[in-house]
């Protein structure tokens, strides 16, 4: 399979720029790279969970939207094109109270102005706790 890639994803990059950030600030951190996908993990813990002792889904969706938009930027050149959430959607299916939620990001359909991401959200044991769509927007970098 051909990589999807304009610029293959550098985790180390990545956790770089996201100091500072909603990323940072949920334990947010990109653990492997495919040739069509990107897998990153959040920790379950105080920082992620709601009071009932599980994962809130809002930390769910950071996980997706943030996974999705970064491959998504990295399958474009952003030096003259940017990719900007236009909707996510999730259905959580399992509550997780212990553990990483570790999130795997695959395209859908990348079309030139726009791209559909399927974000899939696993427990330790690898059961499927949240399953997210995300959709971005492609637009002309403003040259100003």
């Amino acid at each position: 399979m051909a990589s999807i890639w304009y610029q293959t994803p550098d985790p180390a990059l990545i956790d770089a720029m996201s100091e500072g950030t909603i990323d940072e600030h949920l334990g947010i951190k990109i653990t492997k790279v495919g040739d069509n996908y990107l897998t990153g993990t959040m920790p379950a813990d105080k920082r992620t969970f709601q009071p009932y002792g599980v994962v809130h889904g809002g930390a769910n969706v950071v996980l997706a939207e943030s996974l999705g938009s970064i491959a998504g930027a990295h399958v474009i050149d952003t030096n003259s094109l940017l990719c900007l959430g236009q909707e996510v959607s999730a259905t959580h299916l399992r509550p997780v109270s212990s553990g990483i939620v570790t999130g795997t990001a695959r395209p859908i359909h990348l079309g030139k102005r726009s791209h559909v991401w399927e974000i899939r959200l696993e427990n330790d044991q690898g059961k499927l706790s949240c399953i997210a769509k995300l959709i971005l927007a492609i637009v002309p970098k403003d040259p100003a």
